[in-house]
């Protein structure tokens, strides 16, 4: 399916003590994700929660690589992958999230570092109808700095790119790249309607009223 053939997906990204909660309270058509997983099954992992938990939540989503778990927590490209390929195999849906620093932009290495993250996450994935990529660049989340419409589109465009050469051509036509990065009902509309961007991954305007135009800006 191609896929601007999808229709609108909803899904809410809960804290993990708060899964059950939100899935019990939430309409049956919106979605539920968590906000991280372990890369294993079980084990002395103290703090840590898995896939199999987050399925008794009856969760089918989890996001990995947000830019917070690689800057604040330390977590490595190839943990992701891990954590990636432990997720899908258990059967959750992942949006995987990659993006790069603003030293990193200014040094003109955007396109080697989501290169690299993203060769992490398509080395860990067997079946792509599962998965989201979300390009978050680091110094538009929370800032009140958003990427341009431009800036935004050339990322994807370029992600999808990488994809047709390094994957296939079908999952590069297929899958649905997301943009987050201080996204408002403000500024959704203009981003929605560049060509390769499918979506947002959205923070602090999922809690306001505006979040309805944010989800109604690909309509």
């Amino acid at each position: 399916m191609n896929r601007a053939q999808l229709y609108i997906s909803v899904v809410c990204g809960a804290p993990s003590i708060y899964l059950d909660y939100a899935r019990s309270k939430l309409n049956p058509n919106i979605d539920v994700a968590a906000q991280n997983c372990y890369k294993v099954a079980k084990g002395a992992f103290t703090g840590e929660i898995s896939p199999a938990m987050i399925k008794d939540c009856g969760v089918k989503w989890v996001i990995l690589g947000h830019s917070e778990r690689r800057h604040v927590f330390g977590e490595s490209d190839e943990l992701i992958g891990q954590k990636v390929a432990h997720a899908l195999e258990n059967g959750l849906g992942v949006i995987a999230c990659i993006g790069e620093k603003l030293d990193e932009r200014e040094a003109g290495i955007t396109e080697k570092v989501v290169f690299s993250q993203t060769k992490f996450i398509a080395d860990n994935v067997k079946d792509w109808s599962k998965v989201v990529l979300a390009y978050e660049p680091v110094w538009a989340i929370g800032t009140g700095k958003t990427a341009s419409p431009q800036q935004a589109q050339e990322v994807h465009d370029k992600l999808r790119q990488w994809l047709k050469a390094n994957v296939s051509e079908a999952v590069a036509n297929s899958i649905r790249i997301i943009y987050g990065g201080s996204v408002t009902g403000g500024t959704c509309k203009e981003l929605a309607s560049q060509k390769d961007v499918d979506g947002f991954l959205v923070g602090g305007a999922s809690l306001k009223p505006e979040f309805i135009d944010i989800i109604n800006a690909k309509a």
